[in-house]
């Protein structure tokens, strides 16, 4: 029917990609800006995360995007067999992920001028984004067609939203994202920023003192979203939510028992899953990313 294409960016589990067909082109990361990594083909998330945690604050890894020929190689085997393909794309402020898989397309057009290349600047990241792609998979699954799943995948884009927390502000310093969050004081030391992503930026919503109350925080800024959504007439049914983490799993775990409990008879609780956060943002956030993901289903 169609082929379903994401960047790296989407942190879906390597074999939740390949279960439901979806072709991941990666981004790469390094730690000496000399050798980049395709992550997860040739720098697995754990070692990434290791190397995160045993360097941290003394080296700061570094990602690069996809180029142009890395796209090309994943869409013309599909335009050779006649098969339409969507791409899902991190959002335009944070890389030029999304410009090369159009100059990609554009590119094979000259050749094979019939060809259907949908690229889509899902204008978020990370794990929202990989939620994102799997409404695209459901869609595909349902045999909903290609024009229509991308006319609903777009009507659903602006309804994402992230709300996280990260170790400390080192990273988003380092990484230049401080200045996206004007209101984090950077240079006070041992707090925990909360941050929302949506429409494709970042915006501060606060400070923490301790982990536990950015933890507190994040699932308030949750709360305050779905009770908006409510009071506007919407459905929670229409929605769905998850969790990201970066190196410690066990605390994305008890953080989701407390989301379960908390919002039980909100949400559908027992379908909200844990993905890993990978390296593309990792480099941004650090080791101890953790958050929610939010997104109307397609």
């Amino acid at each position: 029917m169609y082929q379903i294409i994401s960047d790296g960016s989407c942190d879906l589990p390597e074999q939740l990609a390949k279960d439901k067909g979806v072709e991941v082109v990666p981004f790469y990361v390094s730690f000496d800006d000399k050798t980049y990594y395709k992550e997860i083909e040739e720098m697995p998330i754990r070692k990434f995360y290791d190397l995160m945690v045993e360097k941290e604050n003394v080296v700061f890894p570094k990602s690069s995007l996809p180029s142009i020929e890395d796209y090309i190689a994943s869409f013309e085997k599909y335009v050779k067999q006649g098969i339409p393909i969507i791409c899902i794309c991190i959002t335009v402020k944070f890389s030029g992920s999304y410009q090369a898989a159009m100059n990609a397309r554009n590119i094979l057009l000259e050749t094979y001028p019939d060809a259907k290349i949908e690229v889509i600047d899902c204008t978020v990241n990370t794990v929202l984004q990989g939620m994102y792609v799997l409404e695209a998979v459901k869609l595909k699954e349902q045999g909903v067609p290609y024009e229509e799943a991308i006319r609903r995948l777009l009507s659903i884009r602006d309804t994402g939203r992230i709300f996280f927390t990260v170790g400390n502000v080192d990273y988003l310093k380092h990484g230049g994202r401080i200045g996206k969050l004007s209101g984090i004081a950077a240079s006070v030391l041992k707090i925990r920023p909360l941050i929302t992503l949506k429409e494709g930026e970042i915006f501060p919503s606060g400070l923490a003192r301790s982990r536990r109350k950015s933890m507190e925080a994040v699932m308030n800024l949750l709360d305050n979203h779905v009770k908006a959504l409510i009071a506007a007439g919407e459905n929670m049914a229409d929605y769905v939510v998850d969790v990201g983490y970066g190196y410690d799993i066990s605390e994305a775990e008890a953080f989701l028992s407390e989301i379960k409990e908390r919002f039980r008879n909100v949400l559908d609780v027992e379908q909200i899953r844990i993905y890993q956060i990978g390296a593309t943002i990792a480099v941004h956030t650090g080791p101890y990313p953790l958050g929610v993901g939010f997104l109307k289903k397609a």
